[in-house]
């Protein structure tokens, strides 16, 4: 068993350190979004340093790295959907694809802040939750054209909505659901200390 957790754990953190913001850029437009804007290799930087459409191809790709991850294990027929068994691969796969986003094996390490890949983990661990968290994450971001304060108020919503409005009693997703939302508040901190300061970067999403 411990060999079939490792396994996975490998390929869902290699599926994760595909550094979607980092080739996009160098491929299609010869540059590296780690030296311009925010110096993030993410969606949002990739927004702000190569516009709309490479954001969105960026943006998909790394949700969708999340997604599939969670669902590696049910693809190859590890457990029933729903099982304990199931479950607890799933959230090894899903820690270690926001791990790869993060630290990134193909991009020497430097990856994004993991909010896109979280979401993808999220849509495949509990669908309902995410899409309320998205809805928050809109909500934050409209109102205050700040990105990270609606990434991270989405985050810390995760565990809450797992507990209040679902019911979930399983102690290892409520676990990893507090572990996913401190590593996507520990992955801002430049932002939370820019926010202070009133320095913080702002995007207007109807903006052209």
């Amino acid at each position: 068993m411990m060999m079939e957790y490792l396994l996975f754990a490998i390929a869902a953190y290699l599926l994760g350190s595909i550094p979607t913001a980092v080739w996009v850029g160098k491929i299609r437009y010869g540059i590296d979004v780690r030296d311009h804007g925010s110096k993030n290799a993410g969606a949002t930087n990739t927004f702000r340093v190569l516009g709309k459409k490479p954001g969105i191809i960026v943006l998909a790709i790394d949700i969708s790295k999340g997604f599939t991850a969670v669902f590696l294990p049910f693809i190859v027929g590890m457990g029933e959907y729903g099982s304990d068994e199931l479950i607890h691969l799933q959230l090894v796969c899903a820690l270690c694809a926001v791990i790869g986003h993060v630290l990134p094996l193909f991009a020497g390490f430097r990856g994004g802040k993991g909010v896109a890949t979280s979401l993808g983990v999220i849509i495949g661990i509990h669908p309902p939750a995410a899409a309320i968290c998205l809805g928050i994450f809109l909500i934050v971001f409209i109102i205050s054209n700040f990105v990270s304060l609606g990434a991270m108020t989405a985050a810390c919503s995760f565990p809450i909505l797992l507990v209040t409005a679902f019911g979930v009693r399983s102690p290892w997703l409520i676990a990893f659901s507090i572990v996913l939302s401190l590593a996507v508040i520990y992955s801002h901190k430049k932002n939370i200390g820019r926010l202070l300061k009133g320095e913080e970067n702002k995007m207007n999403l109807f903006k052209k």
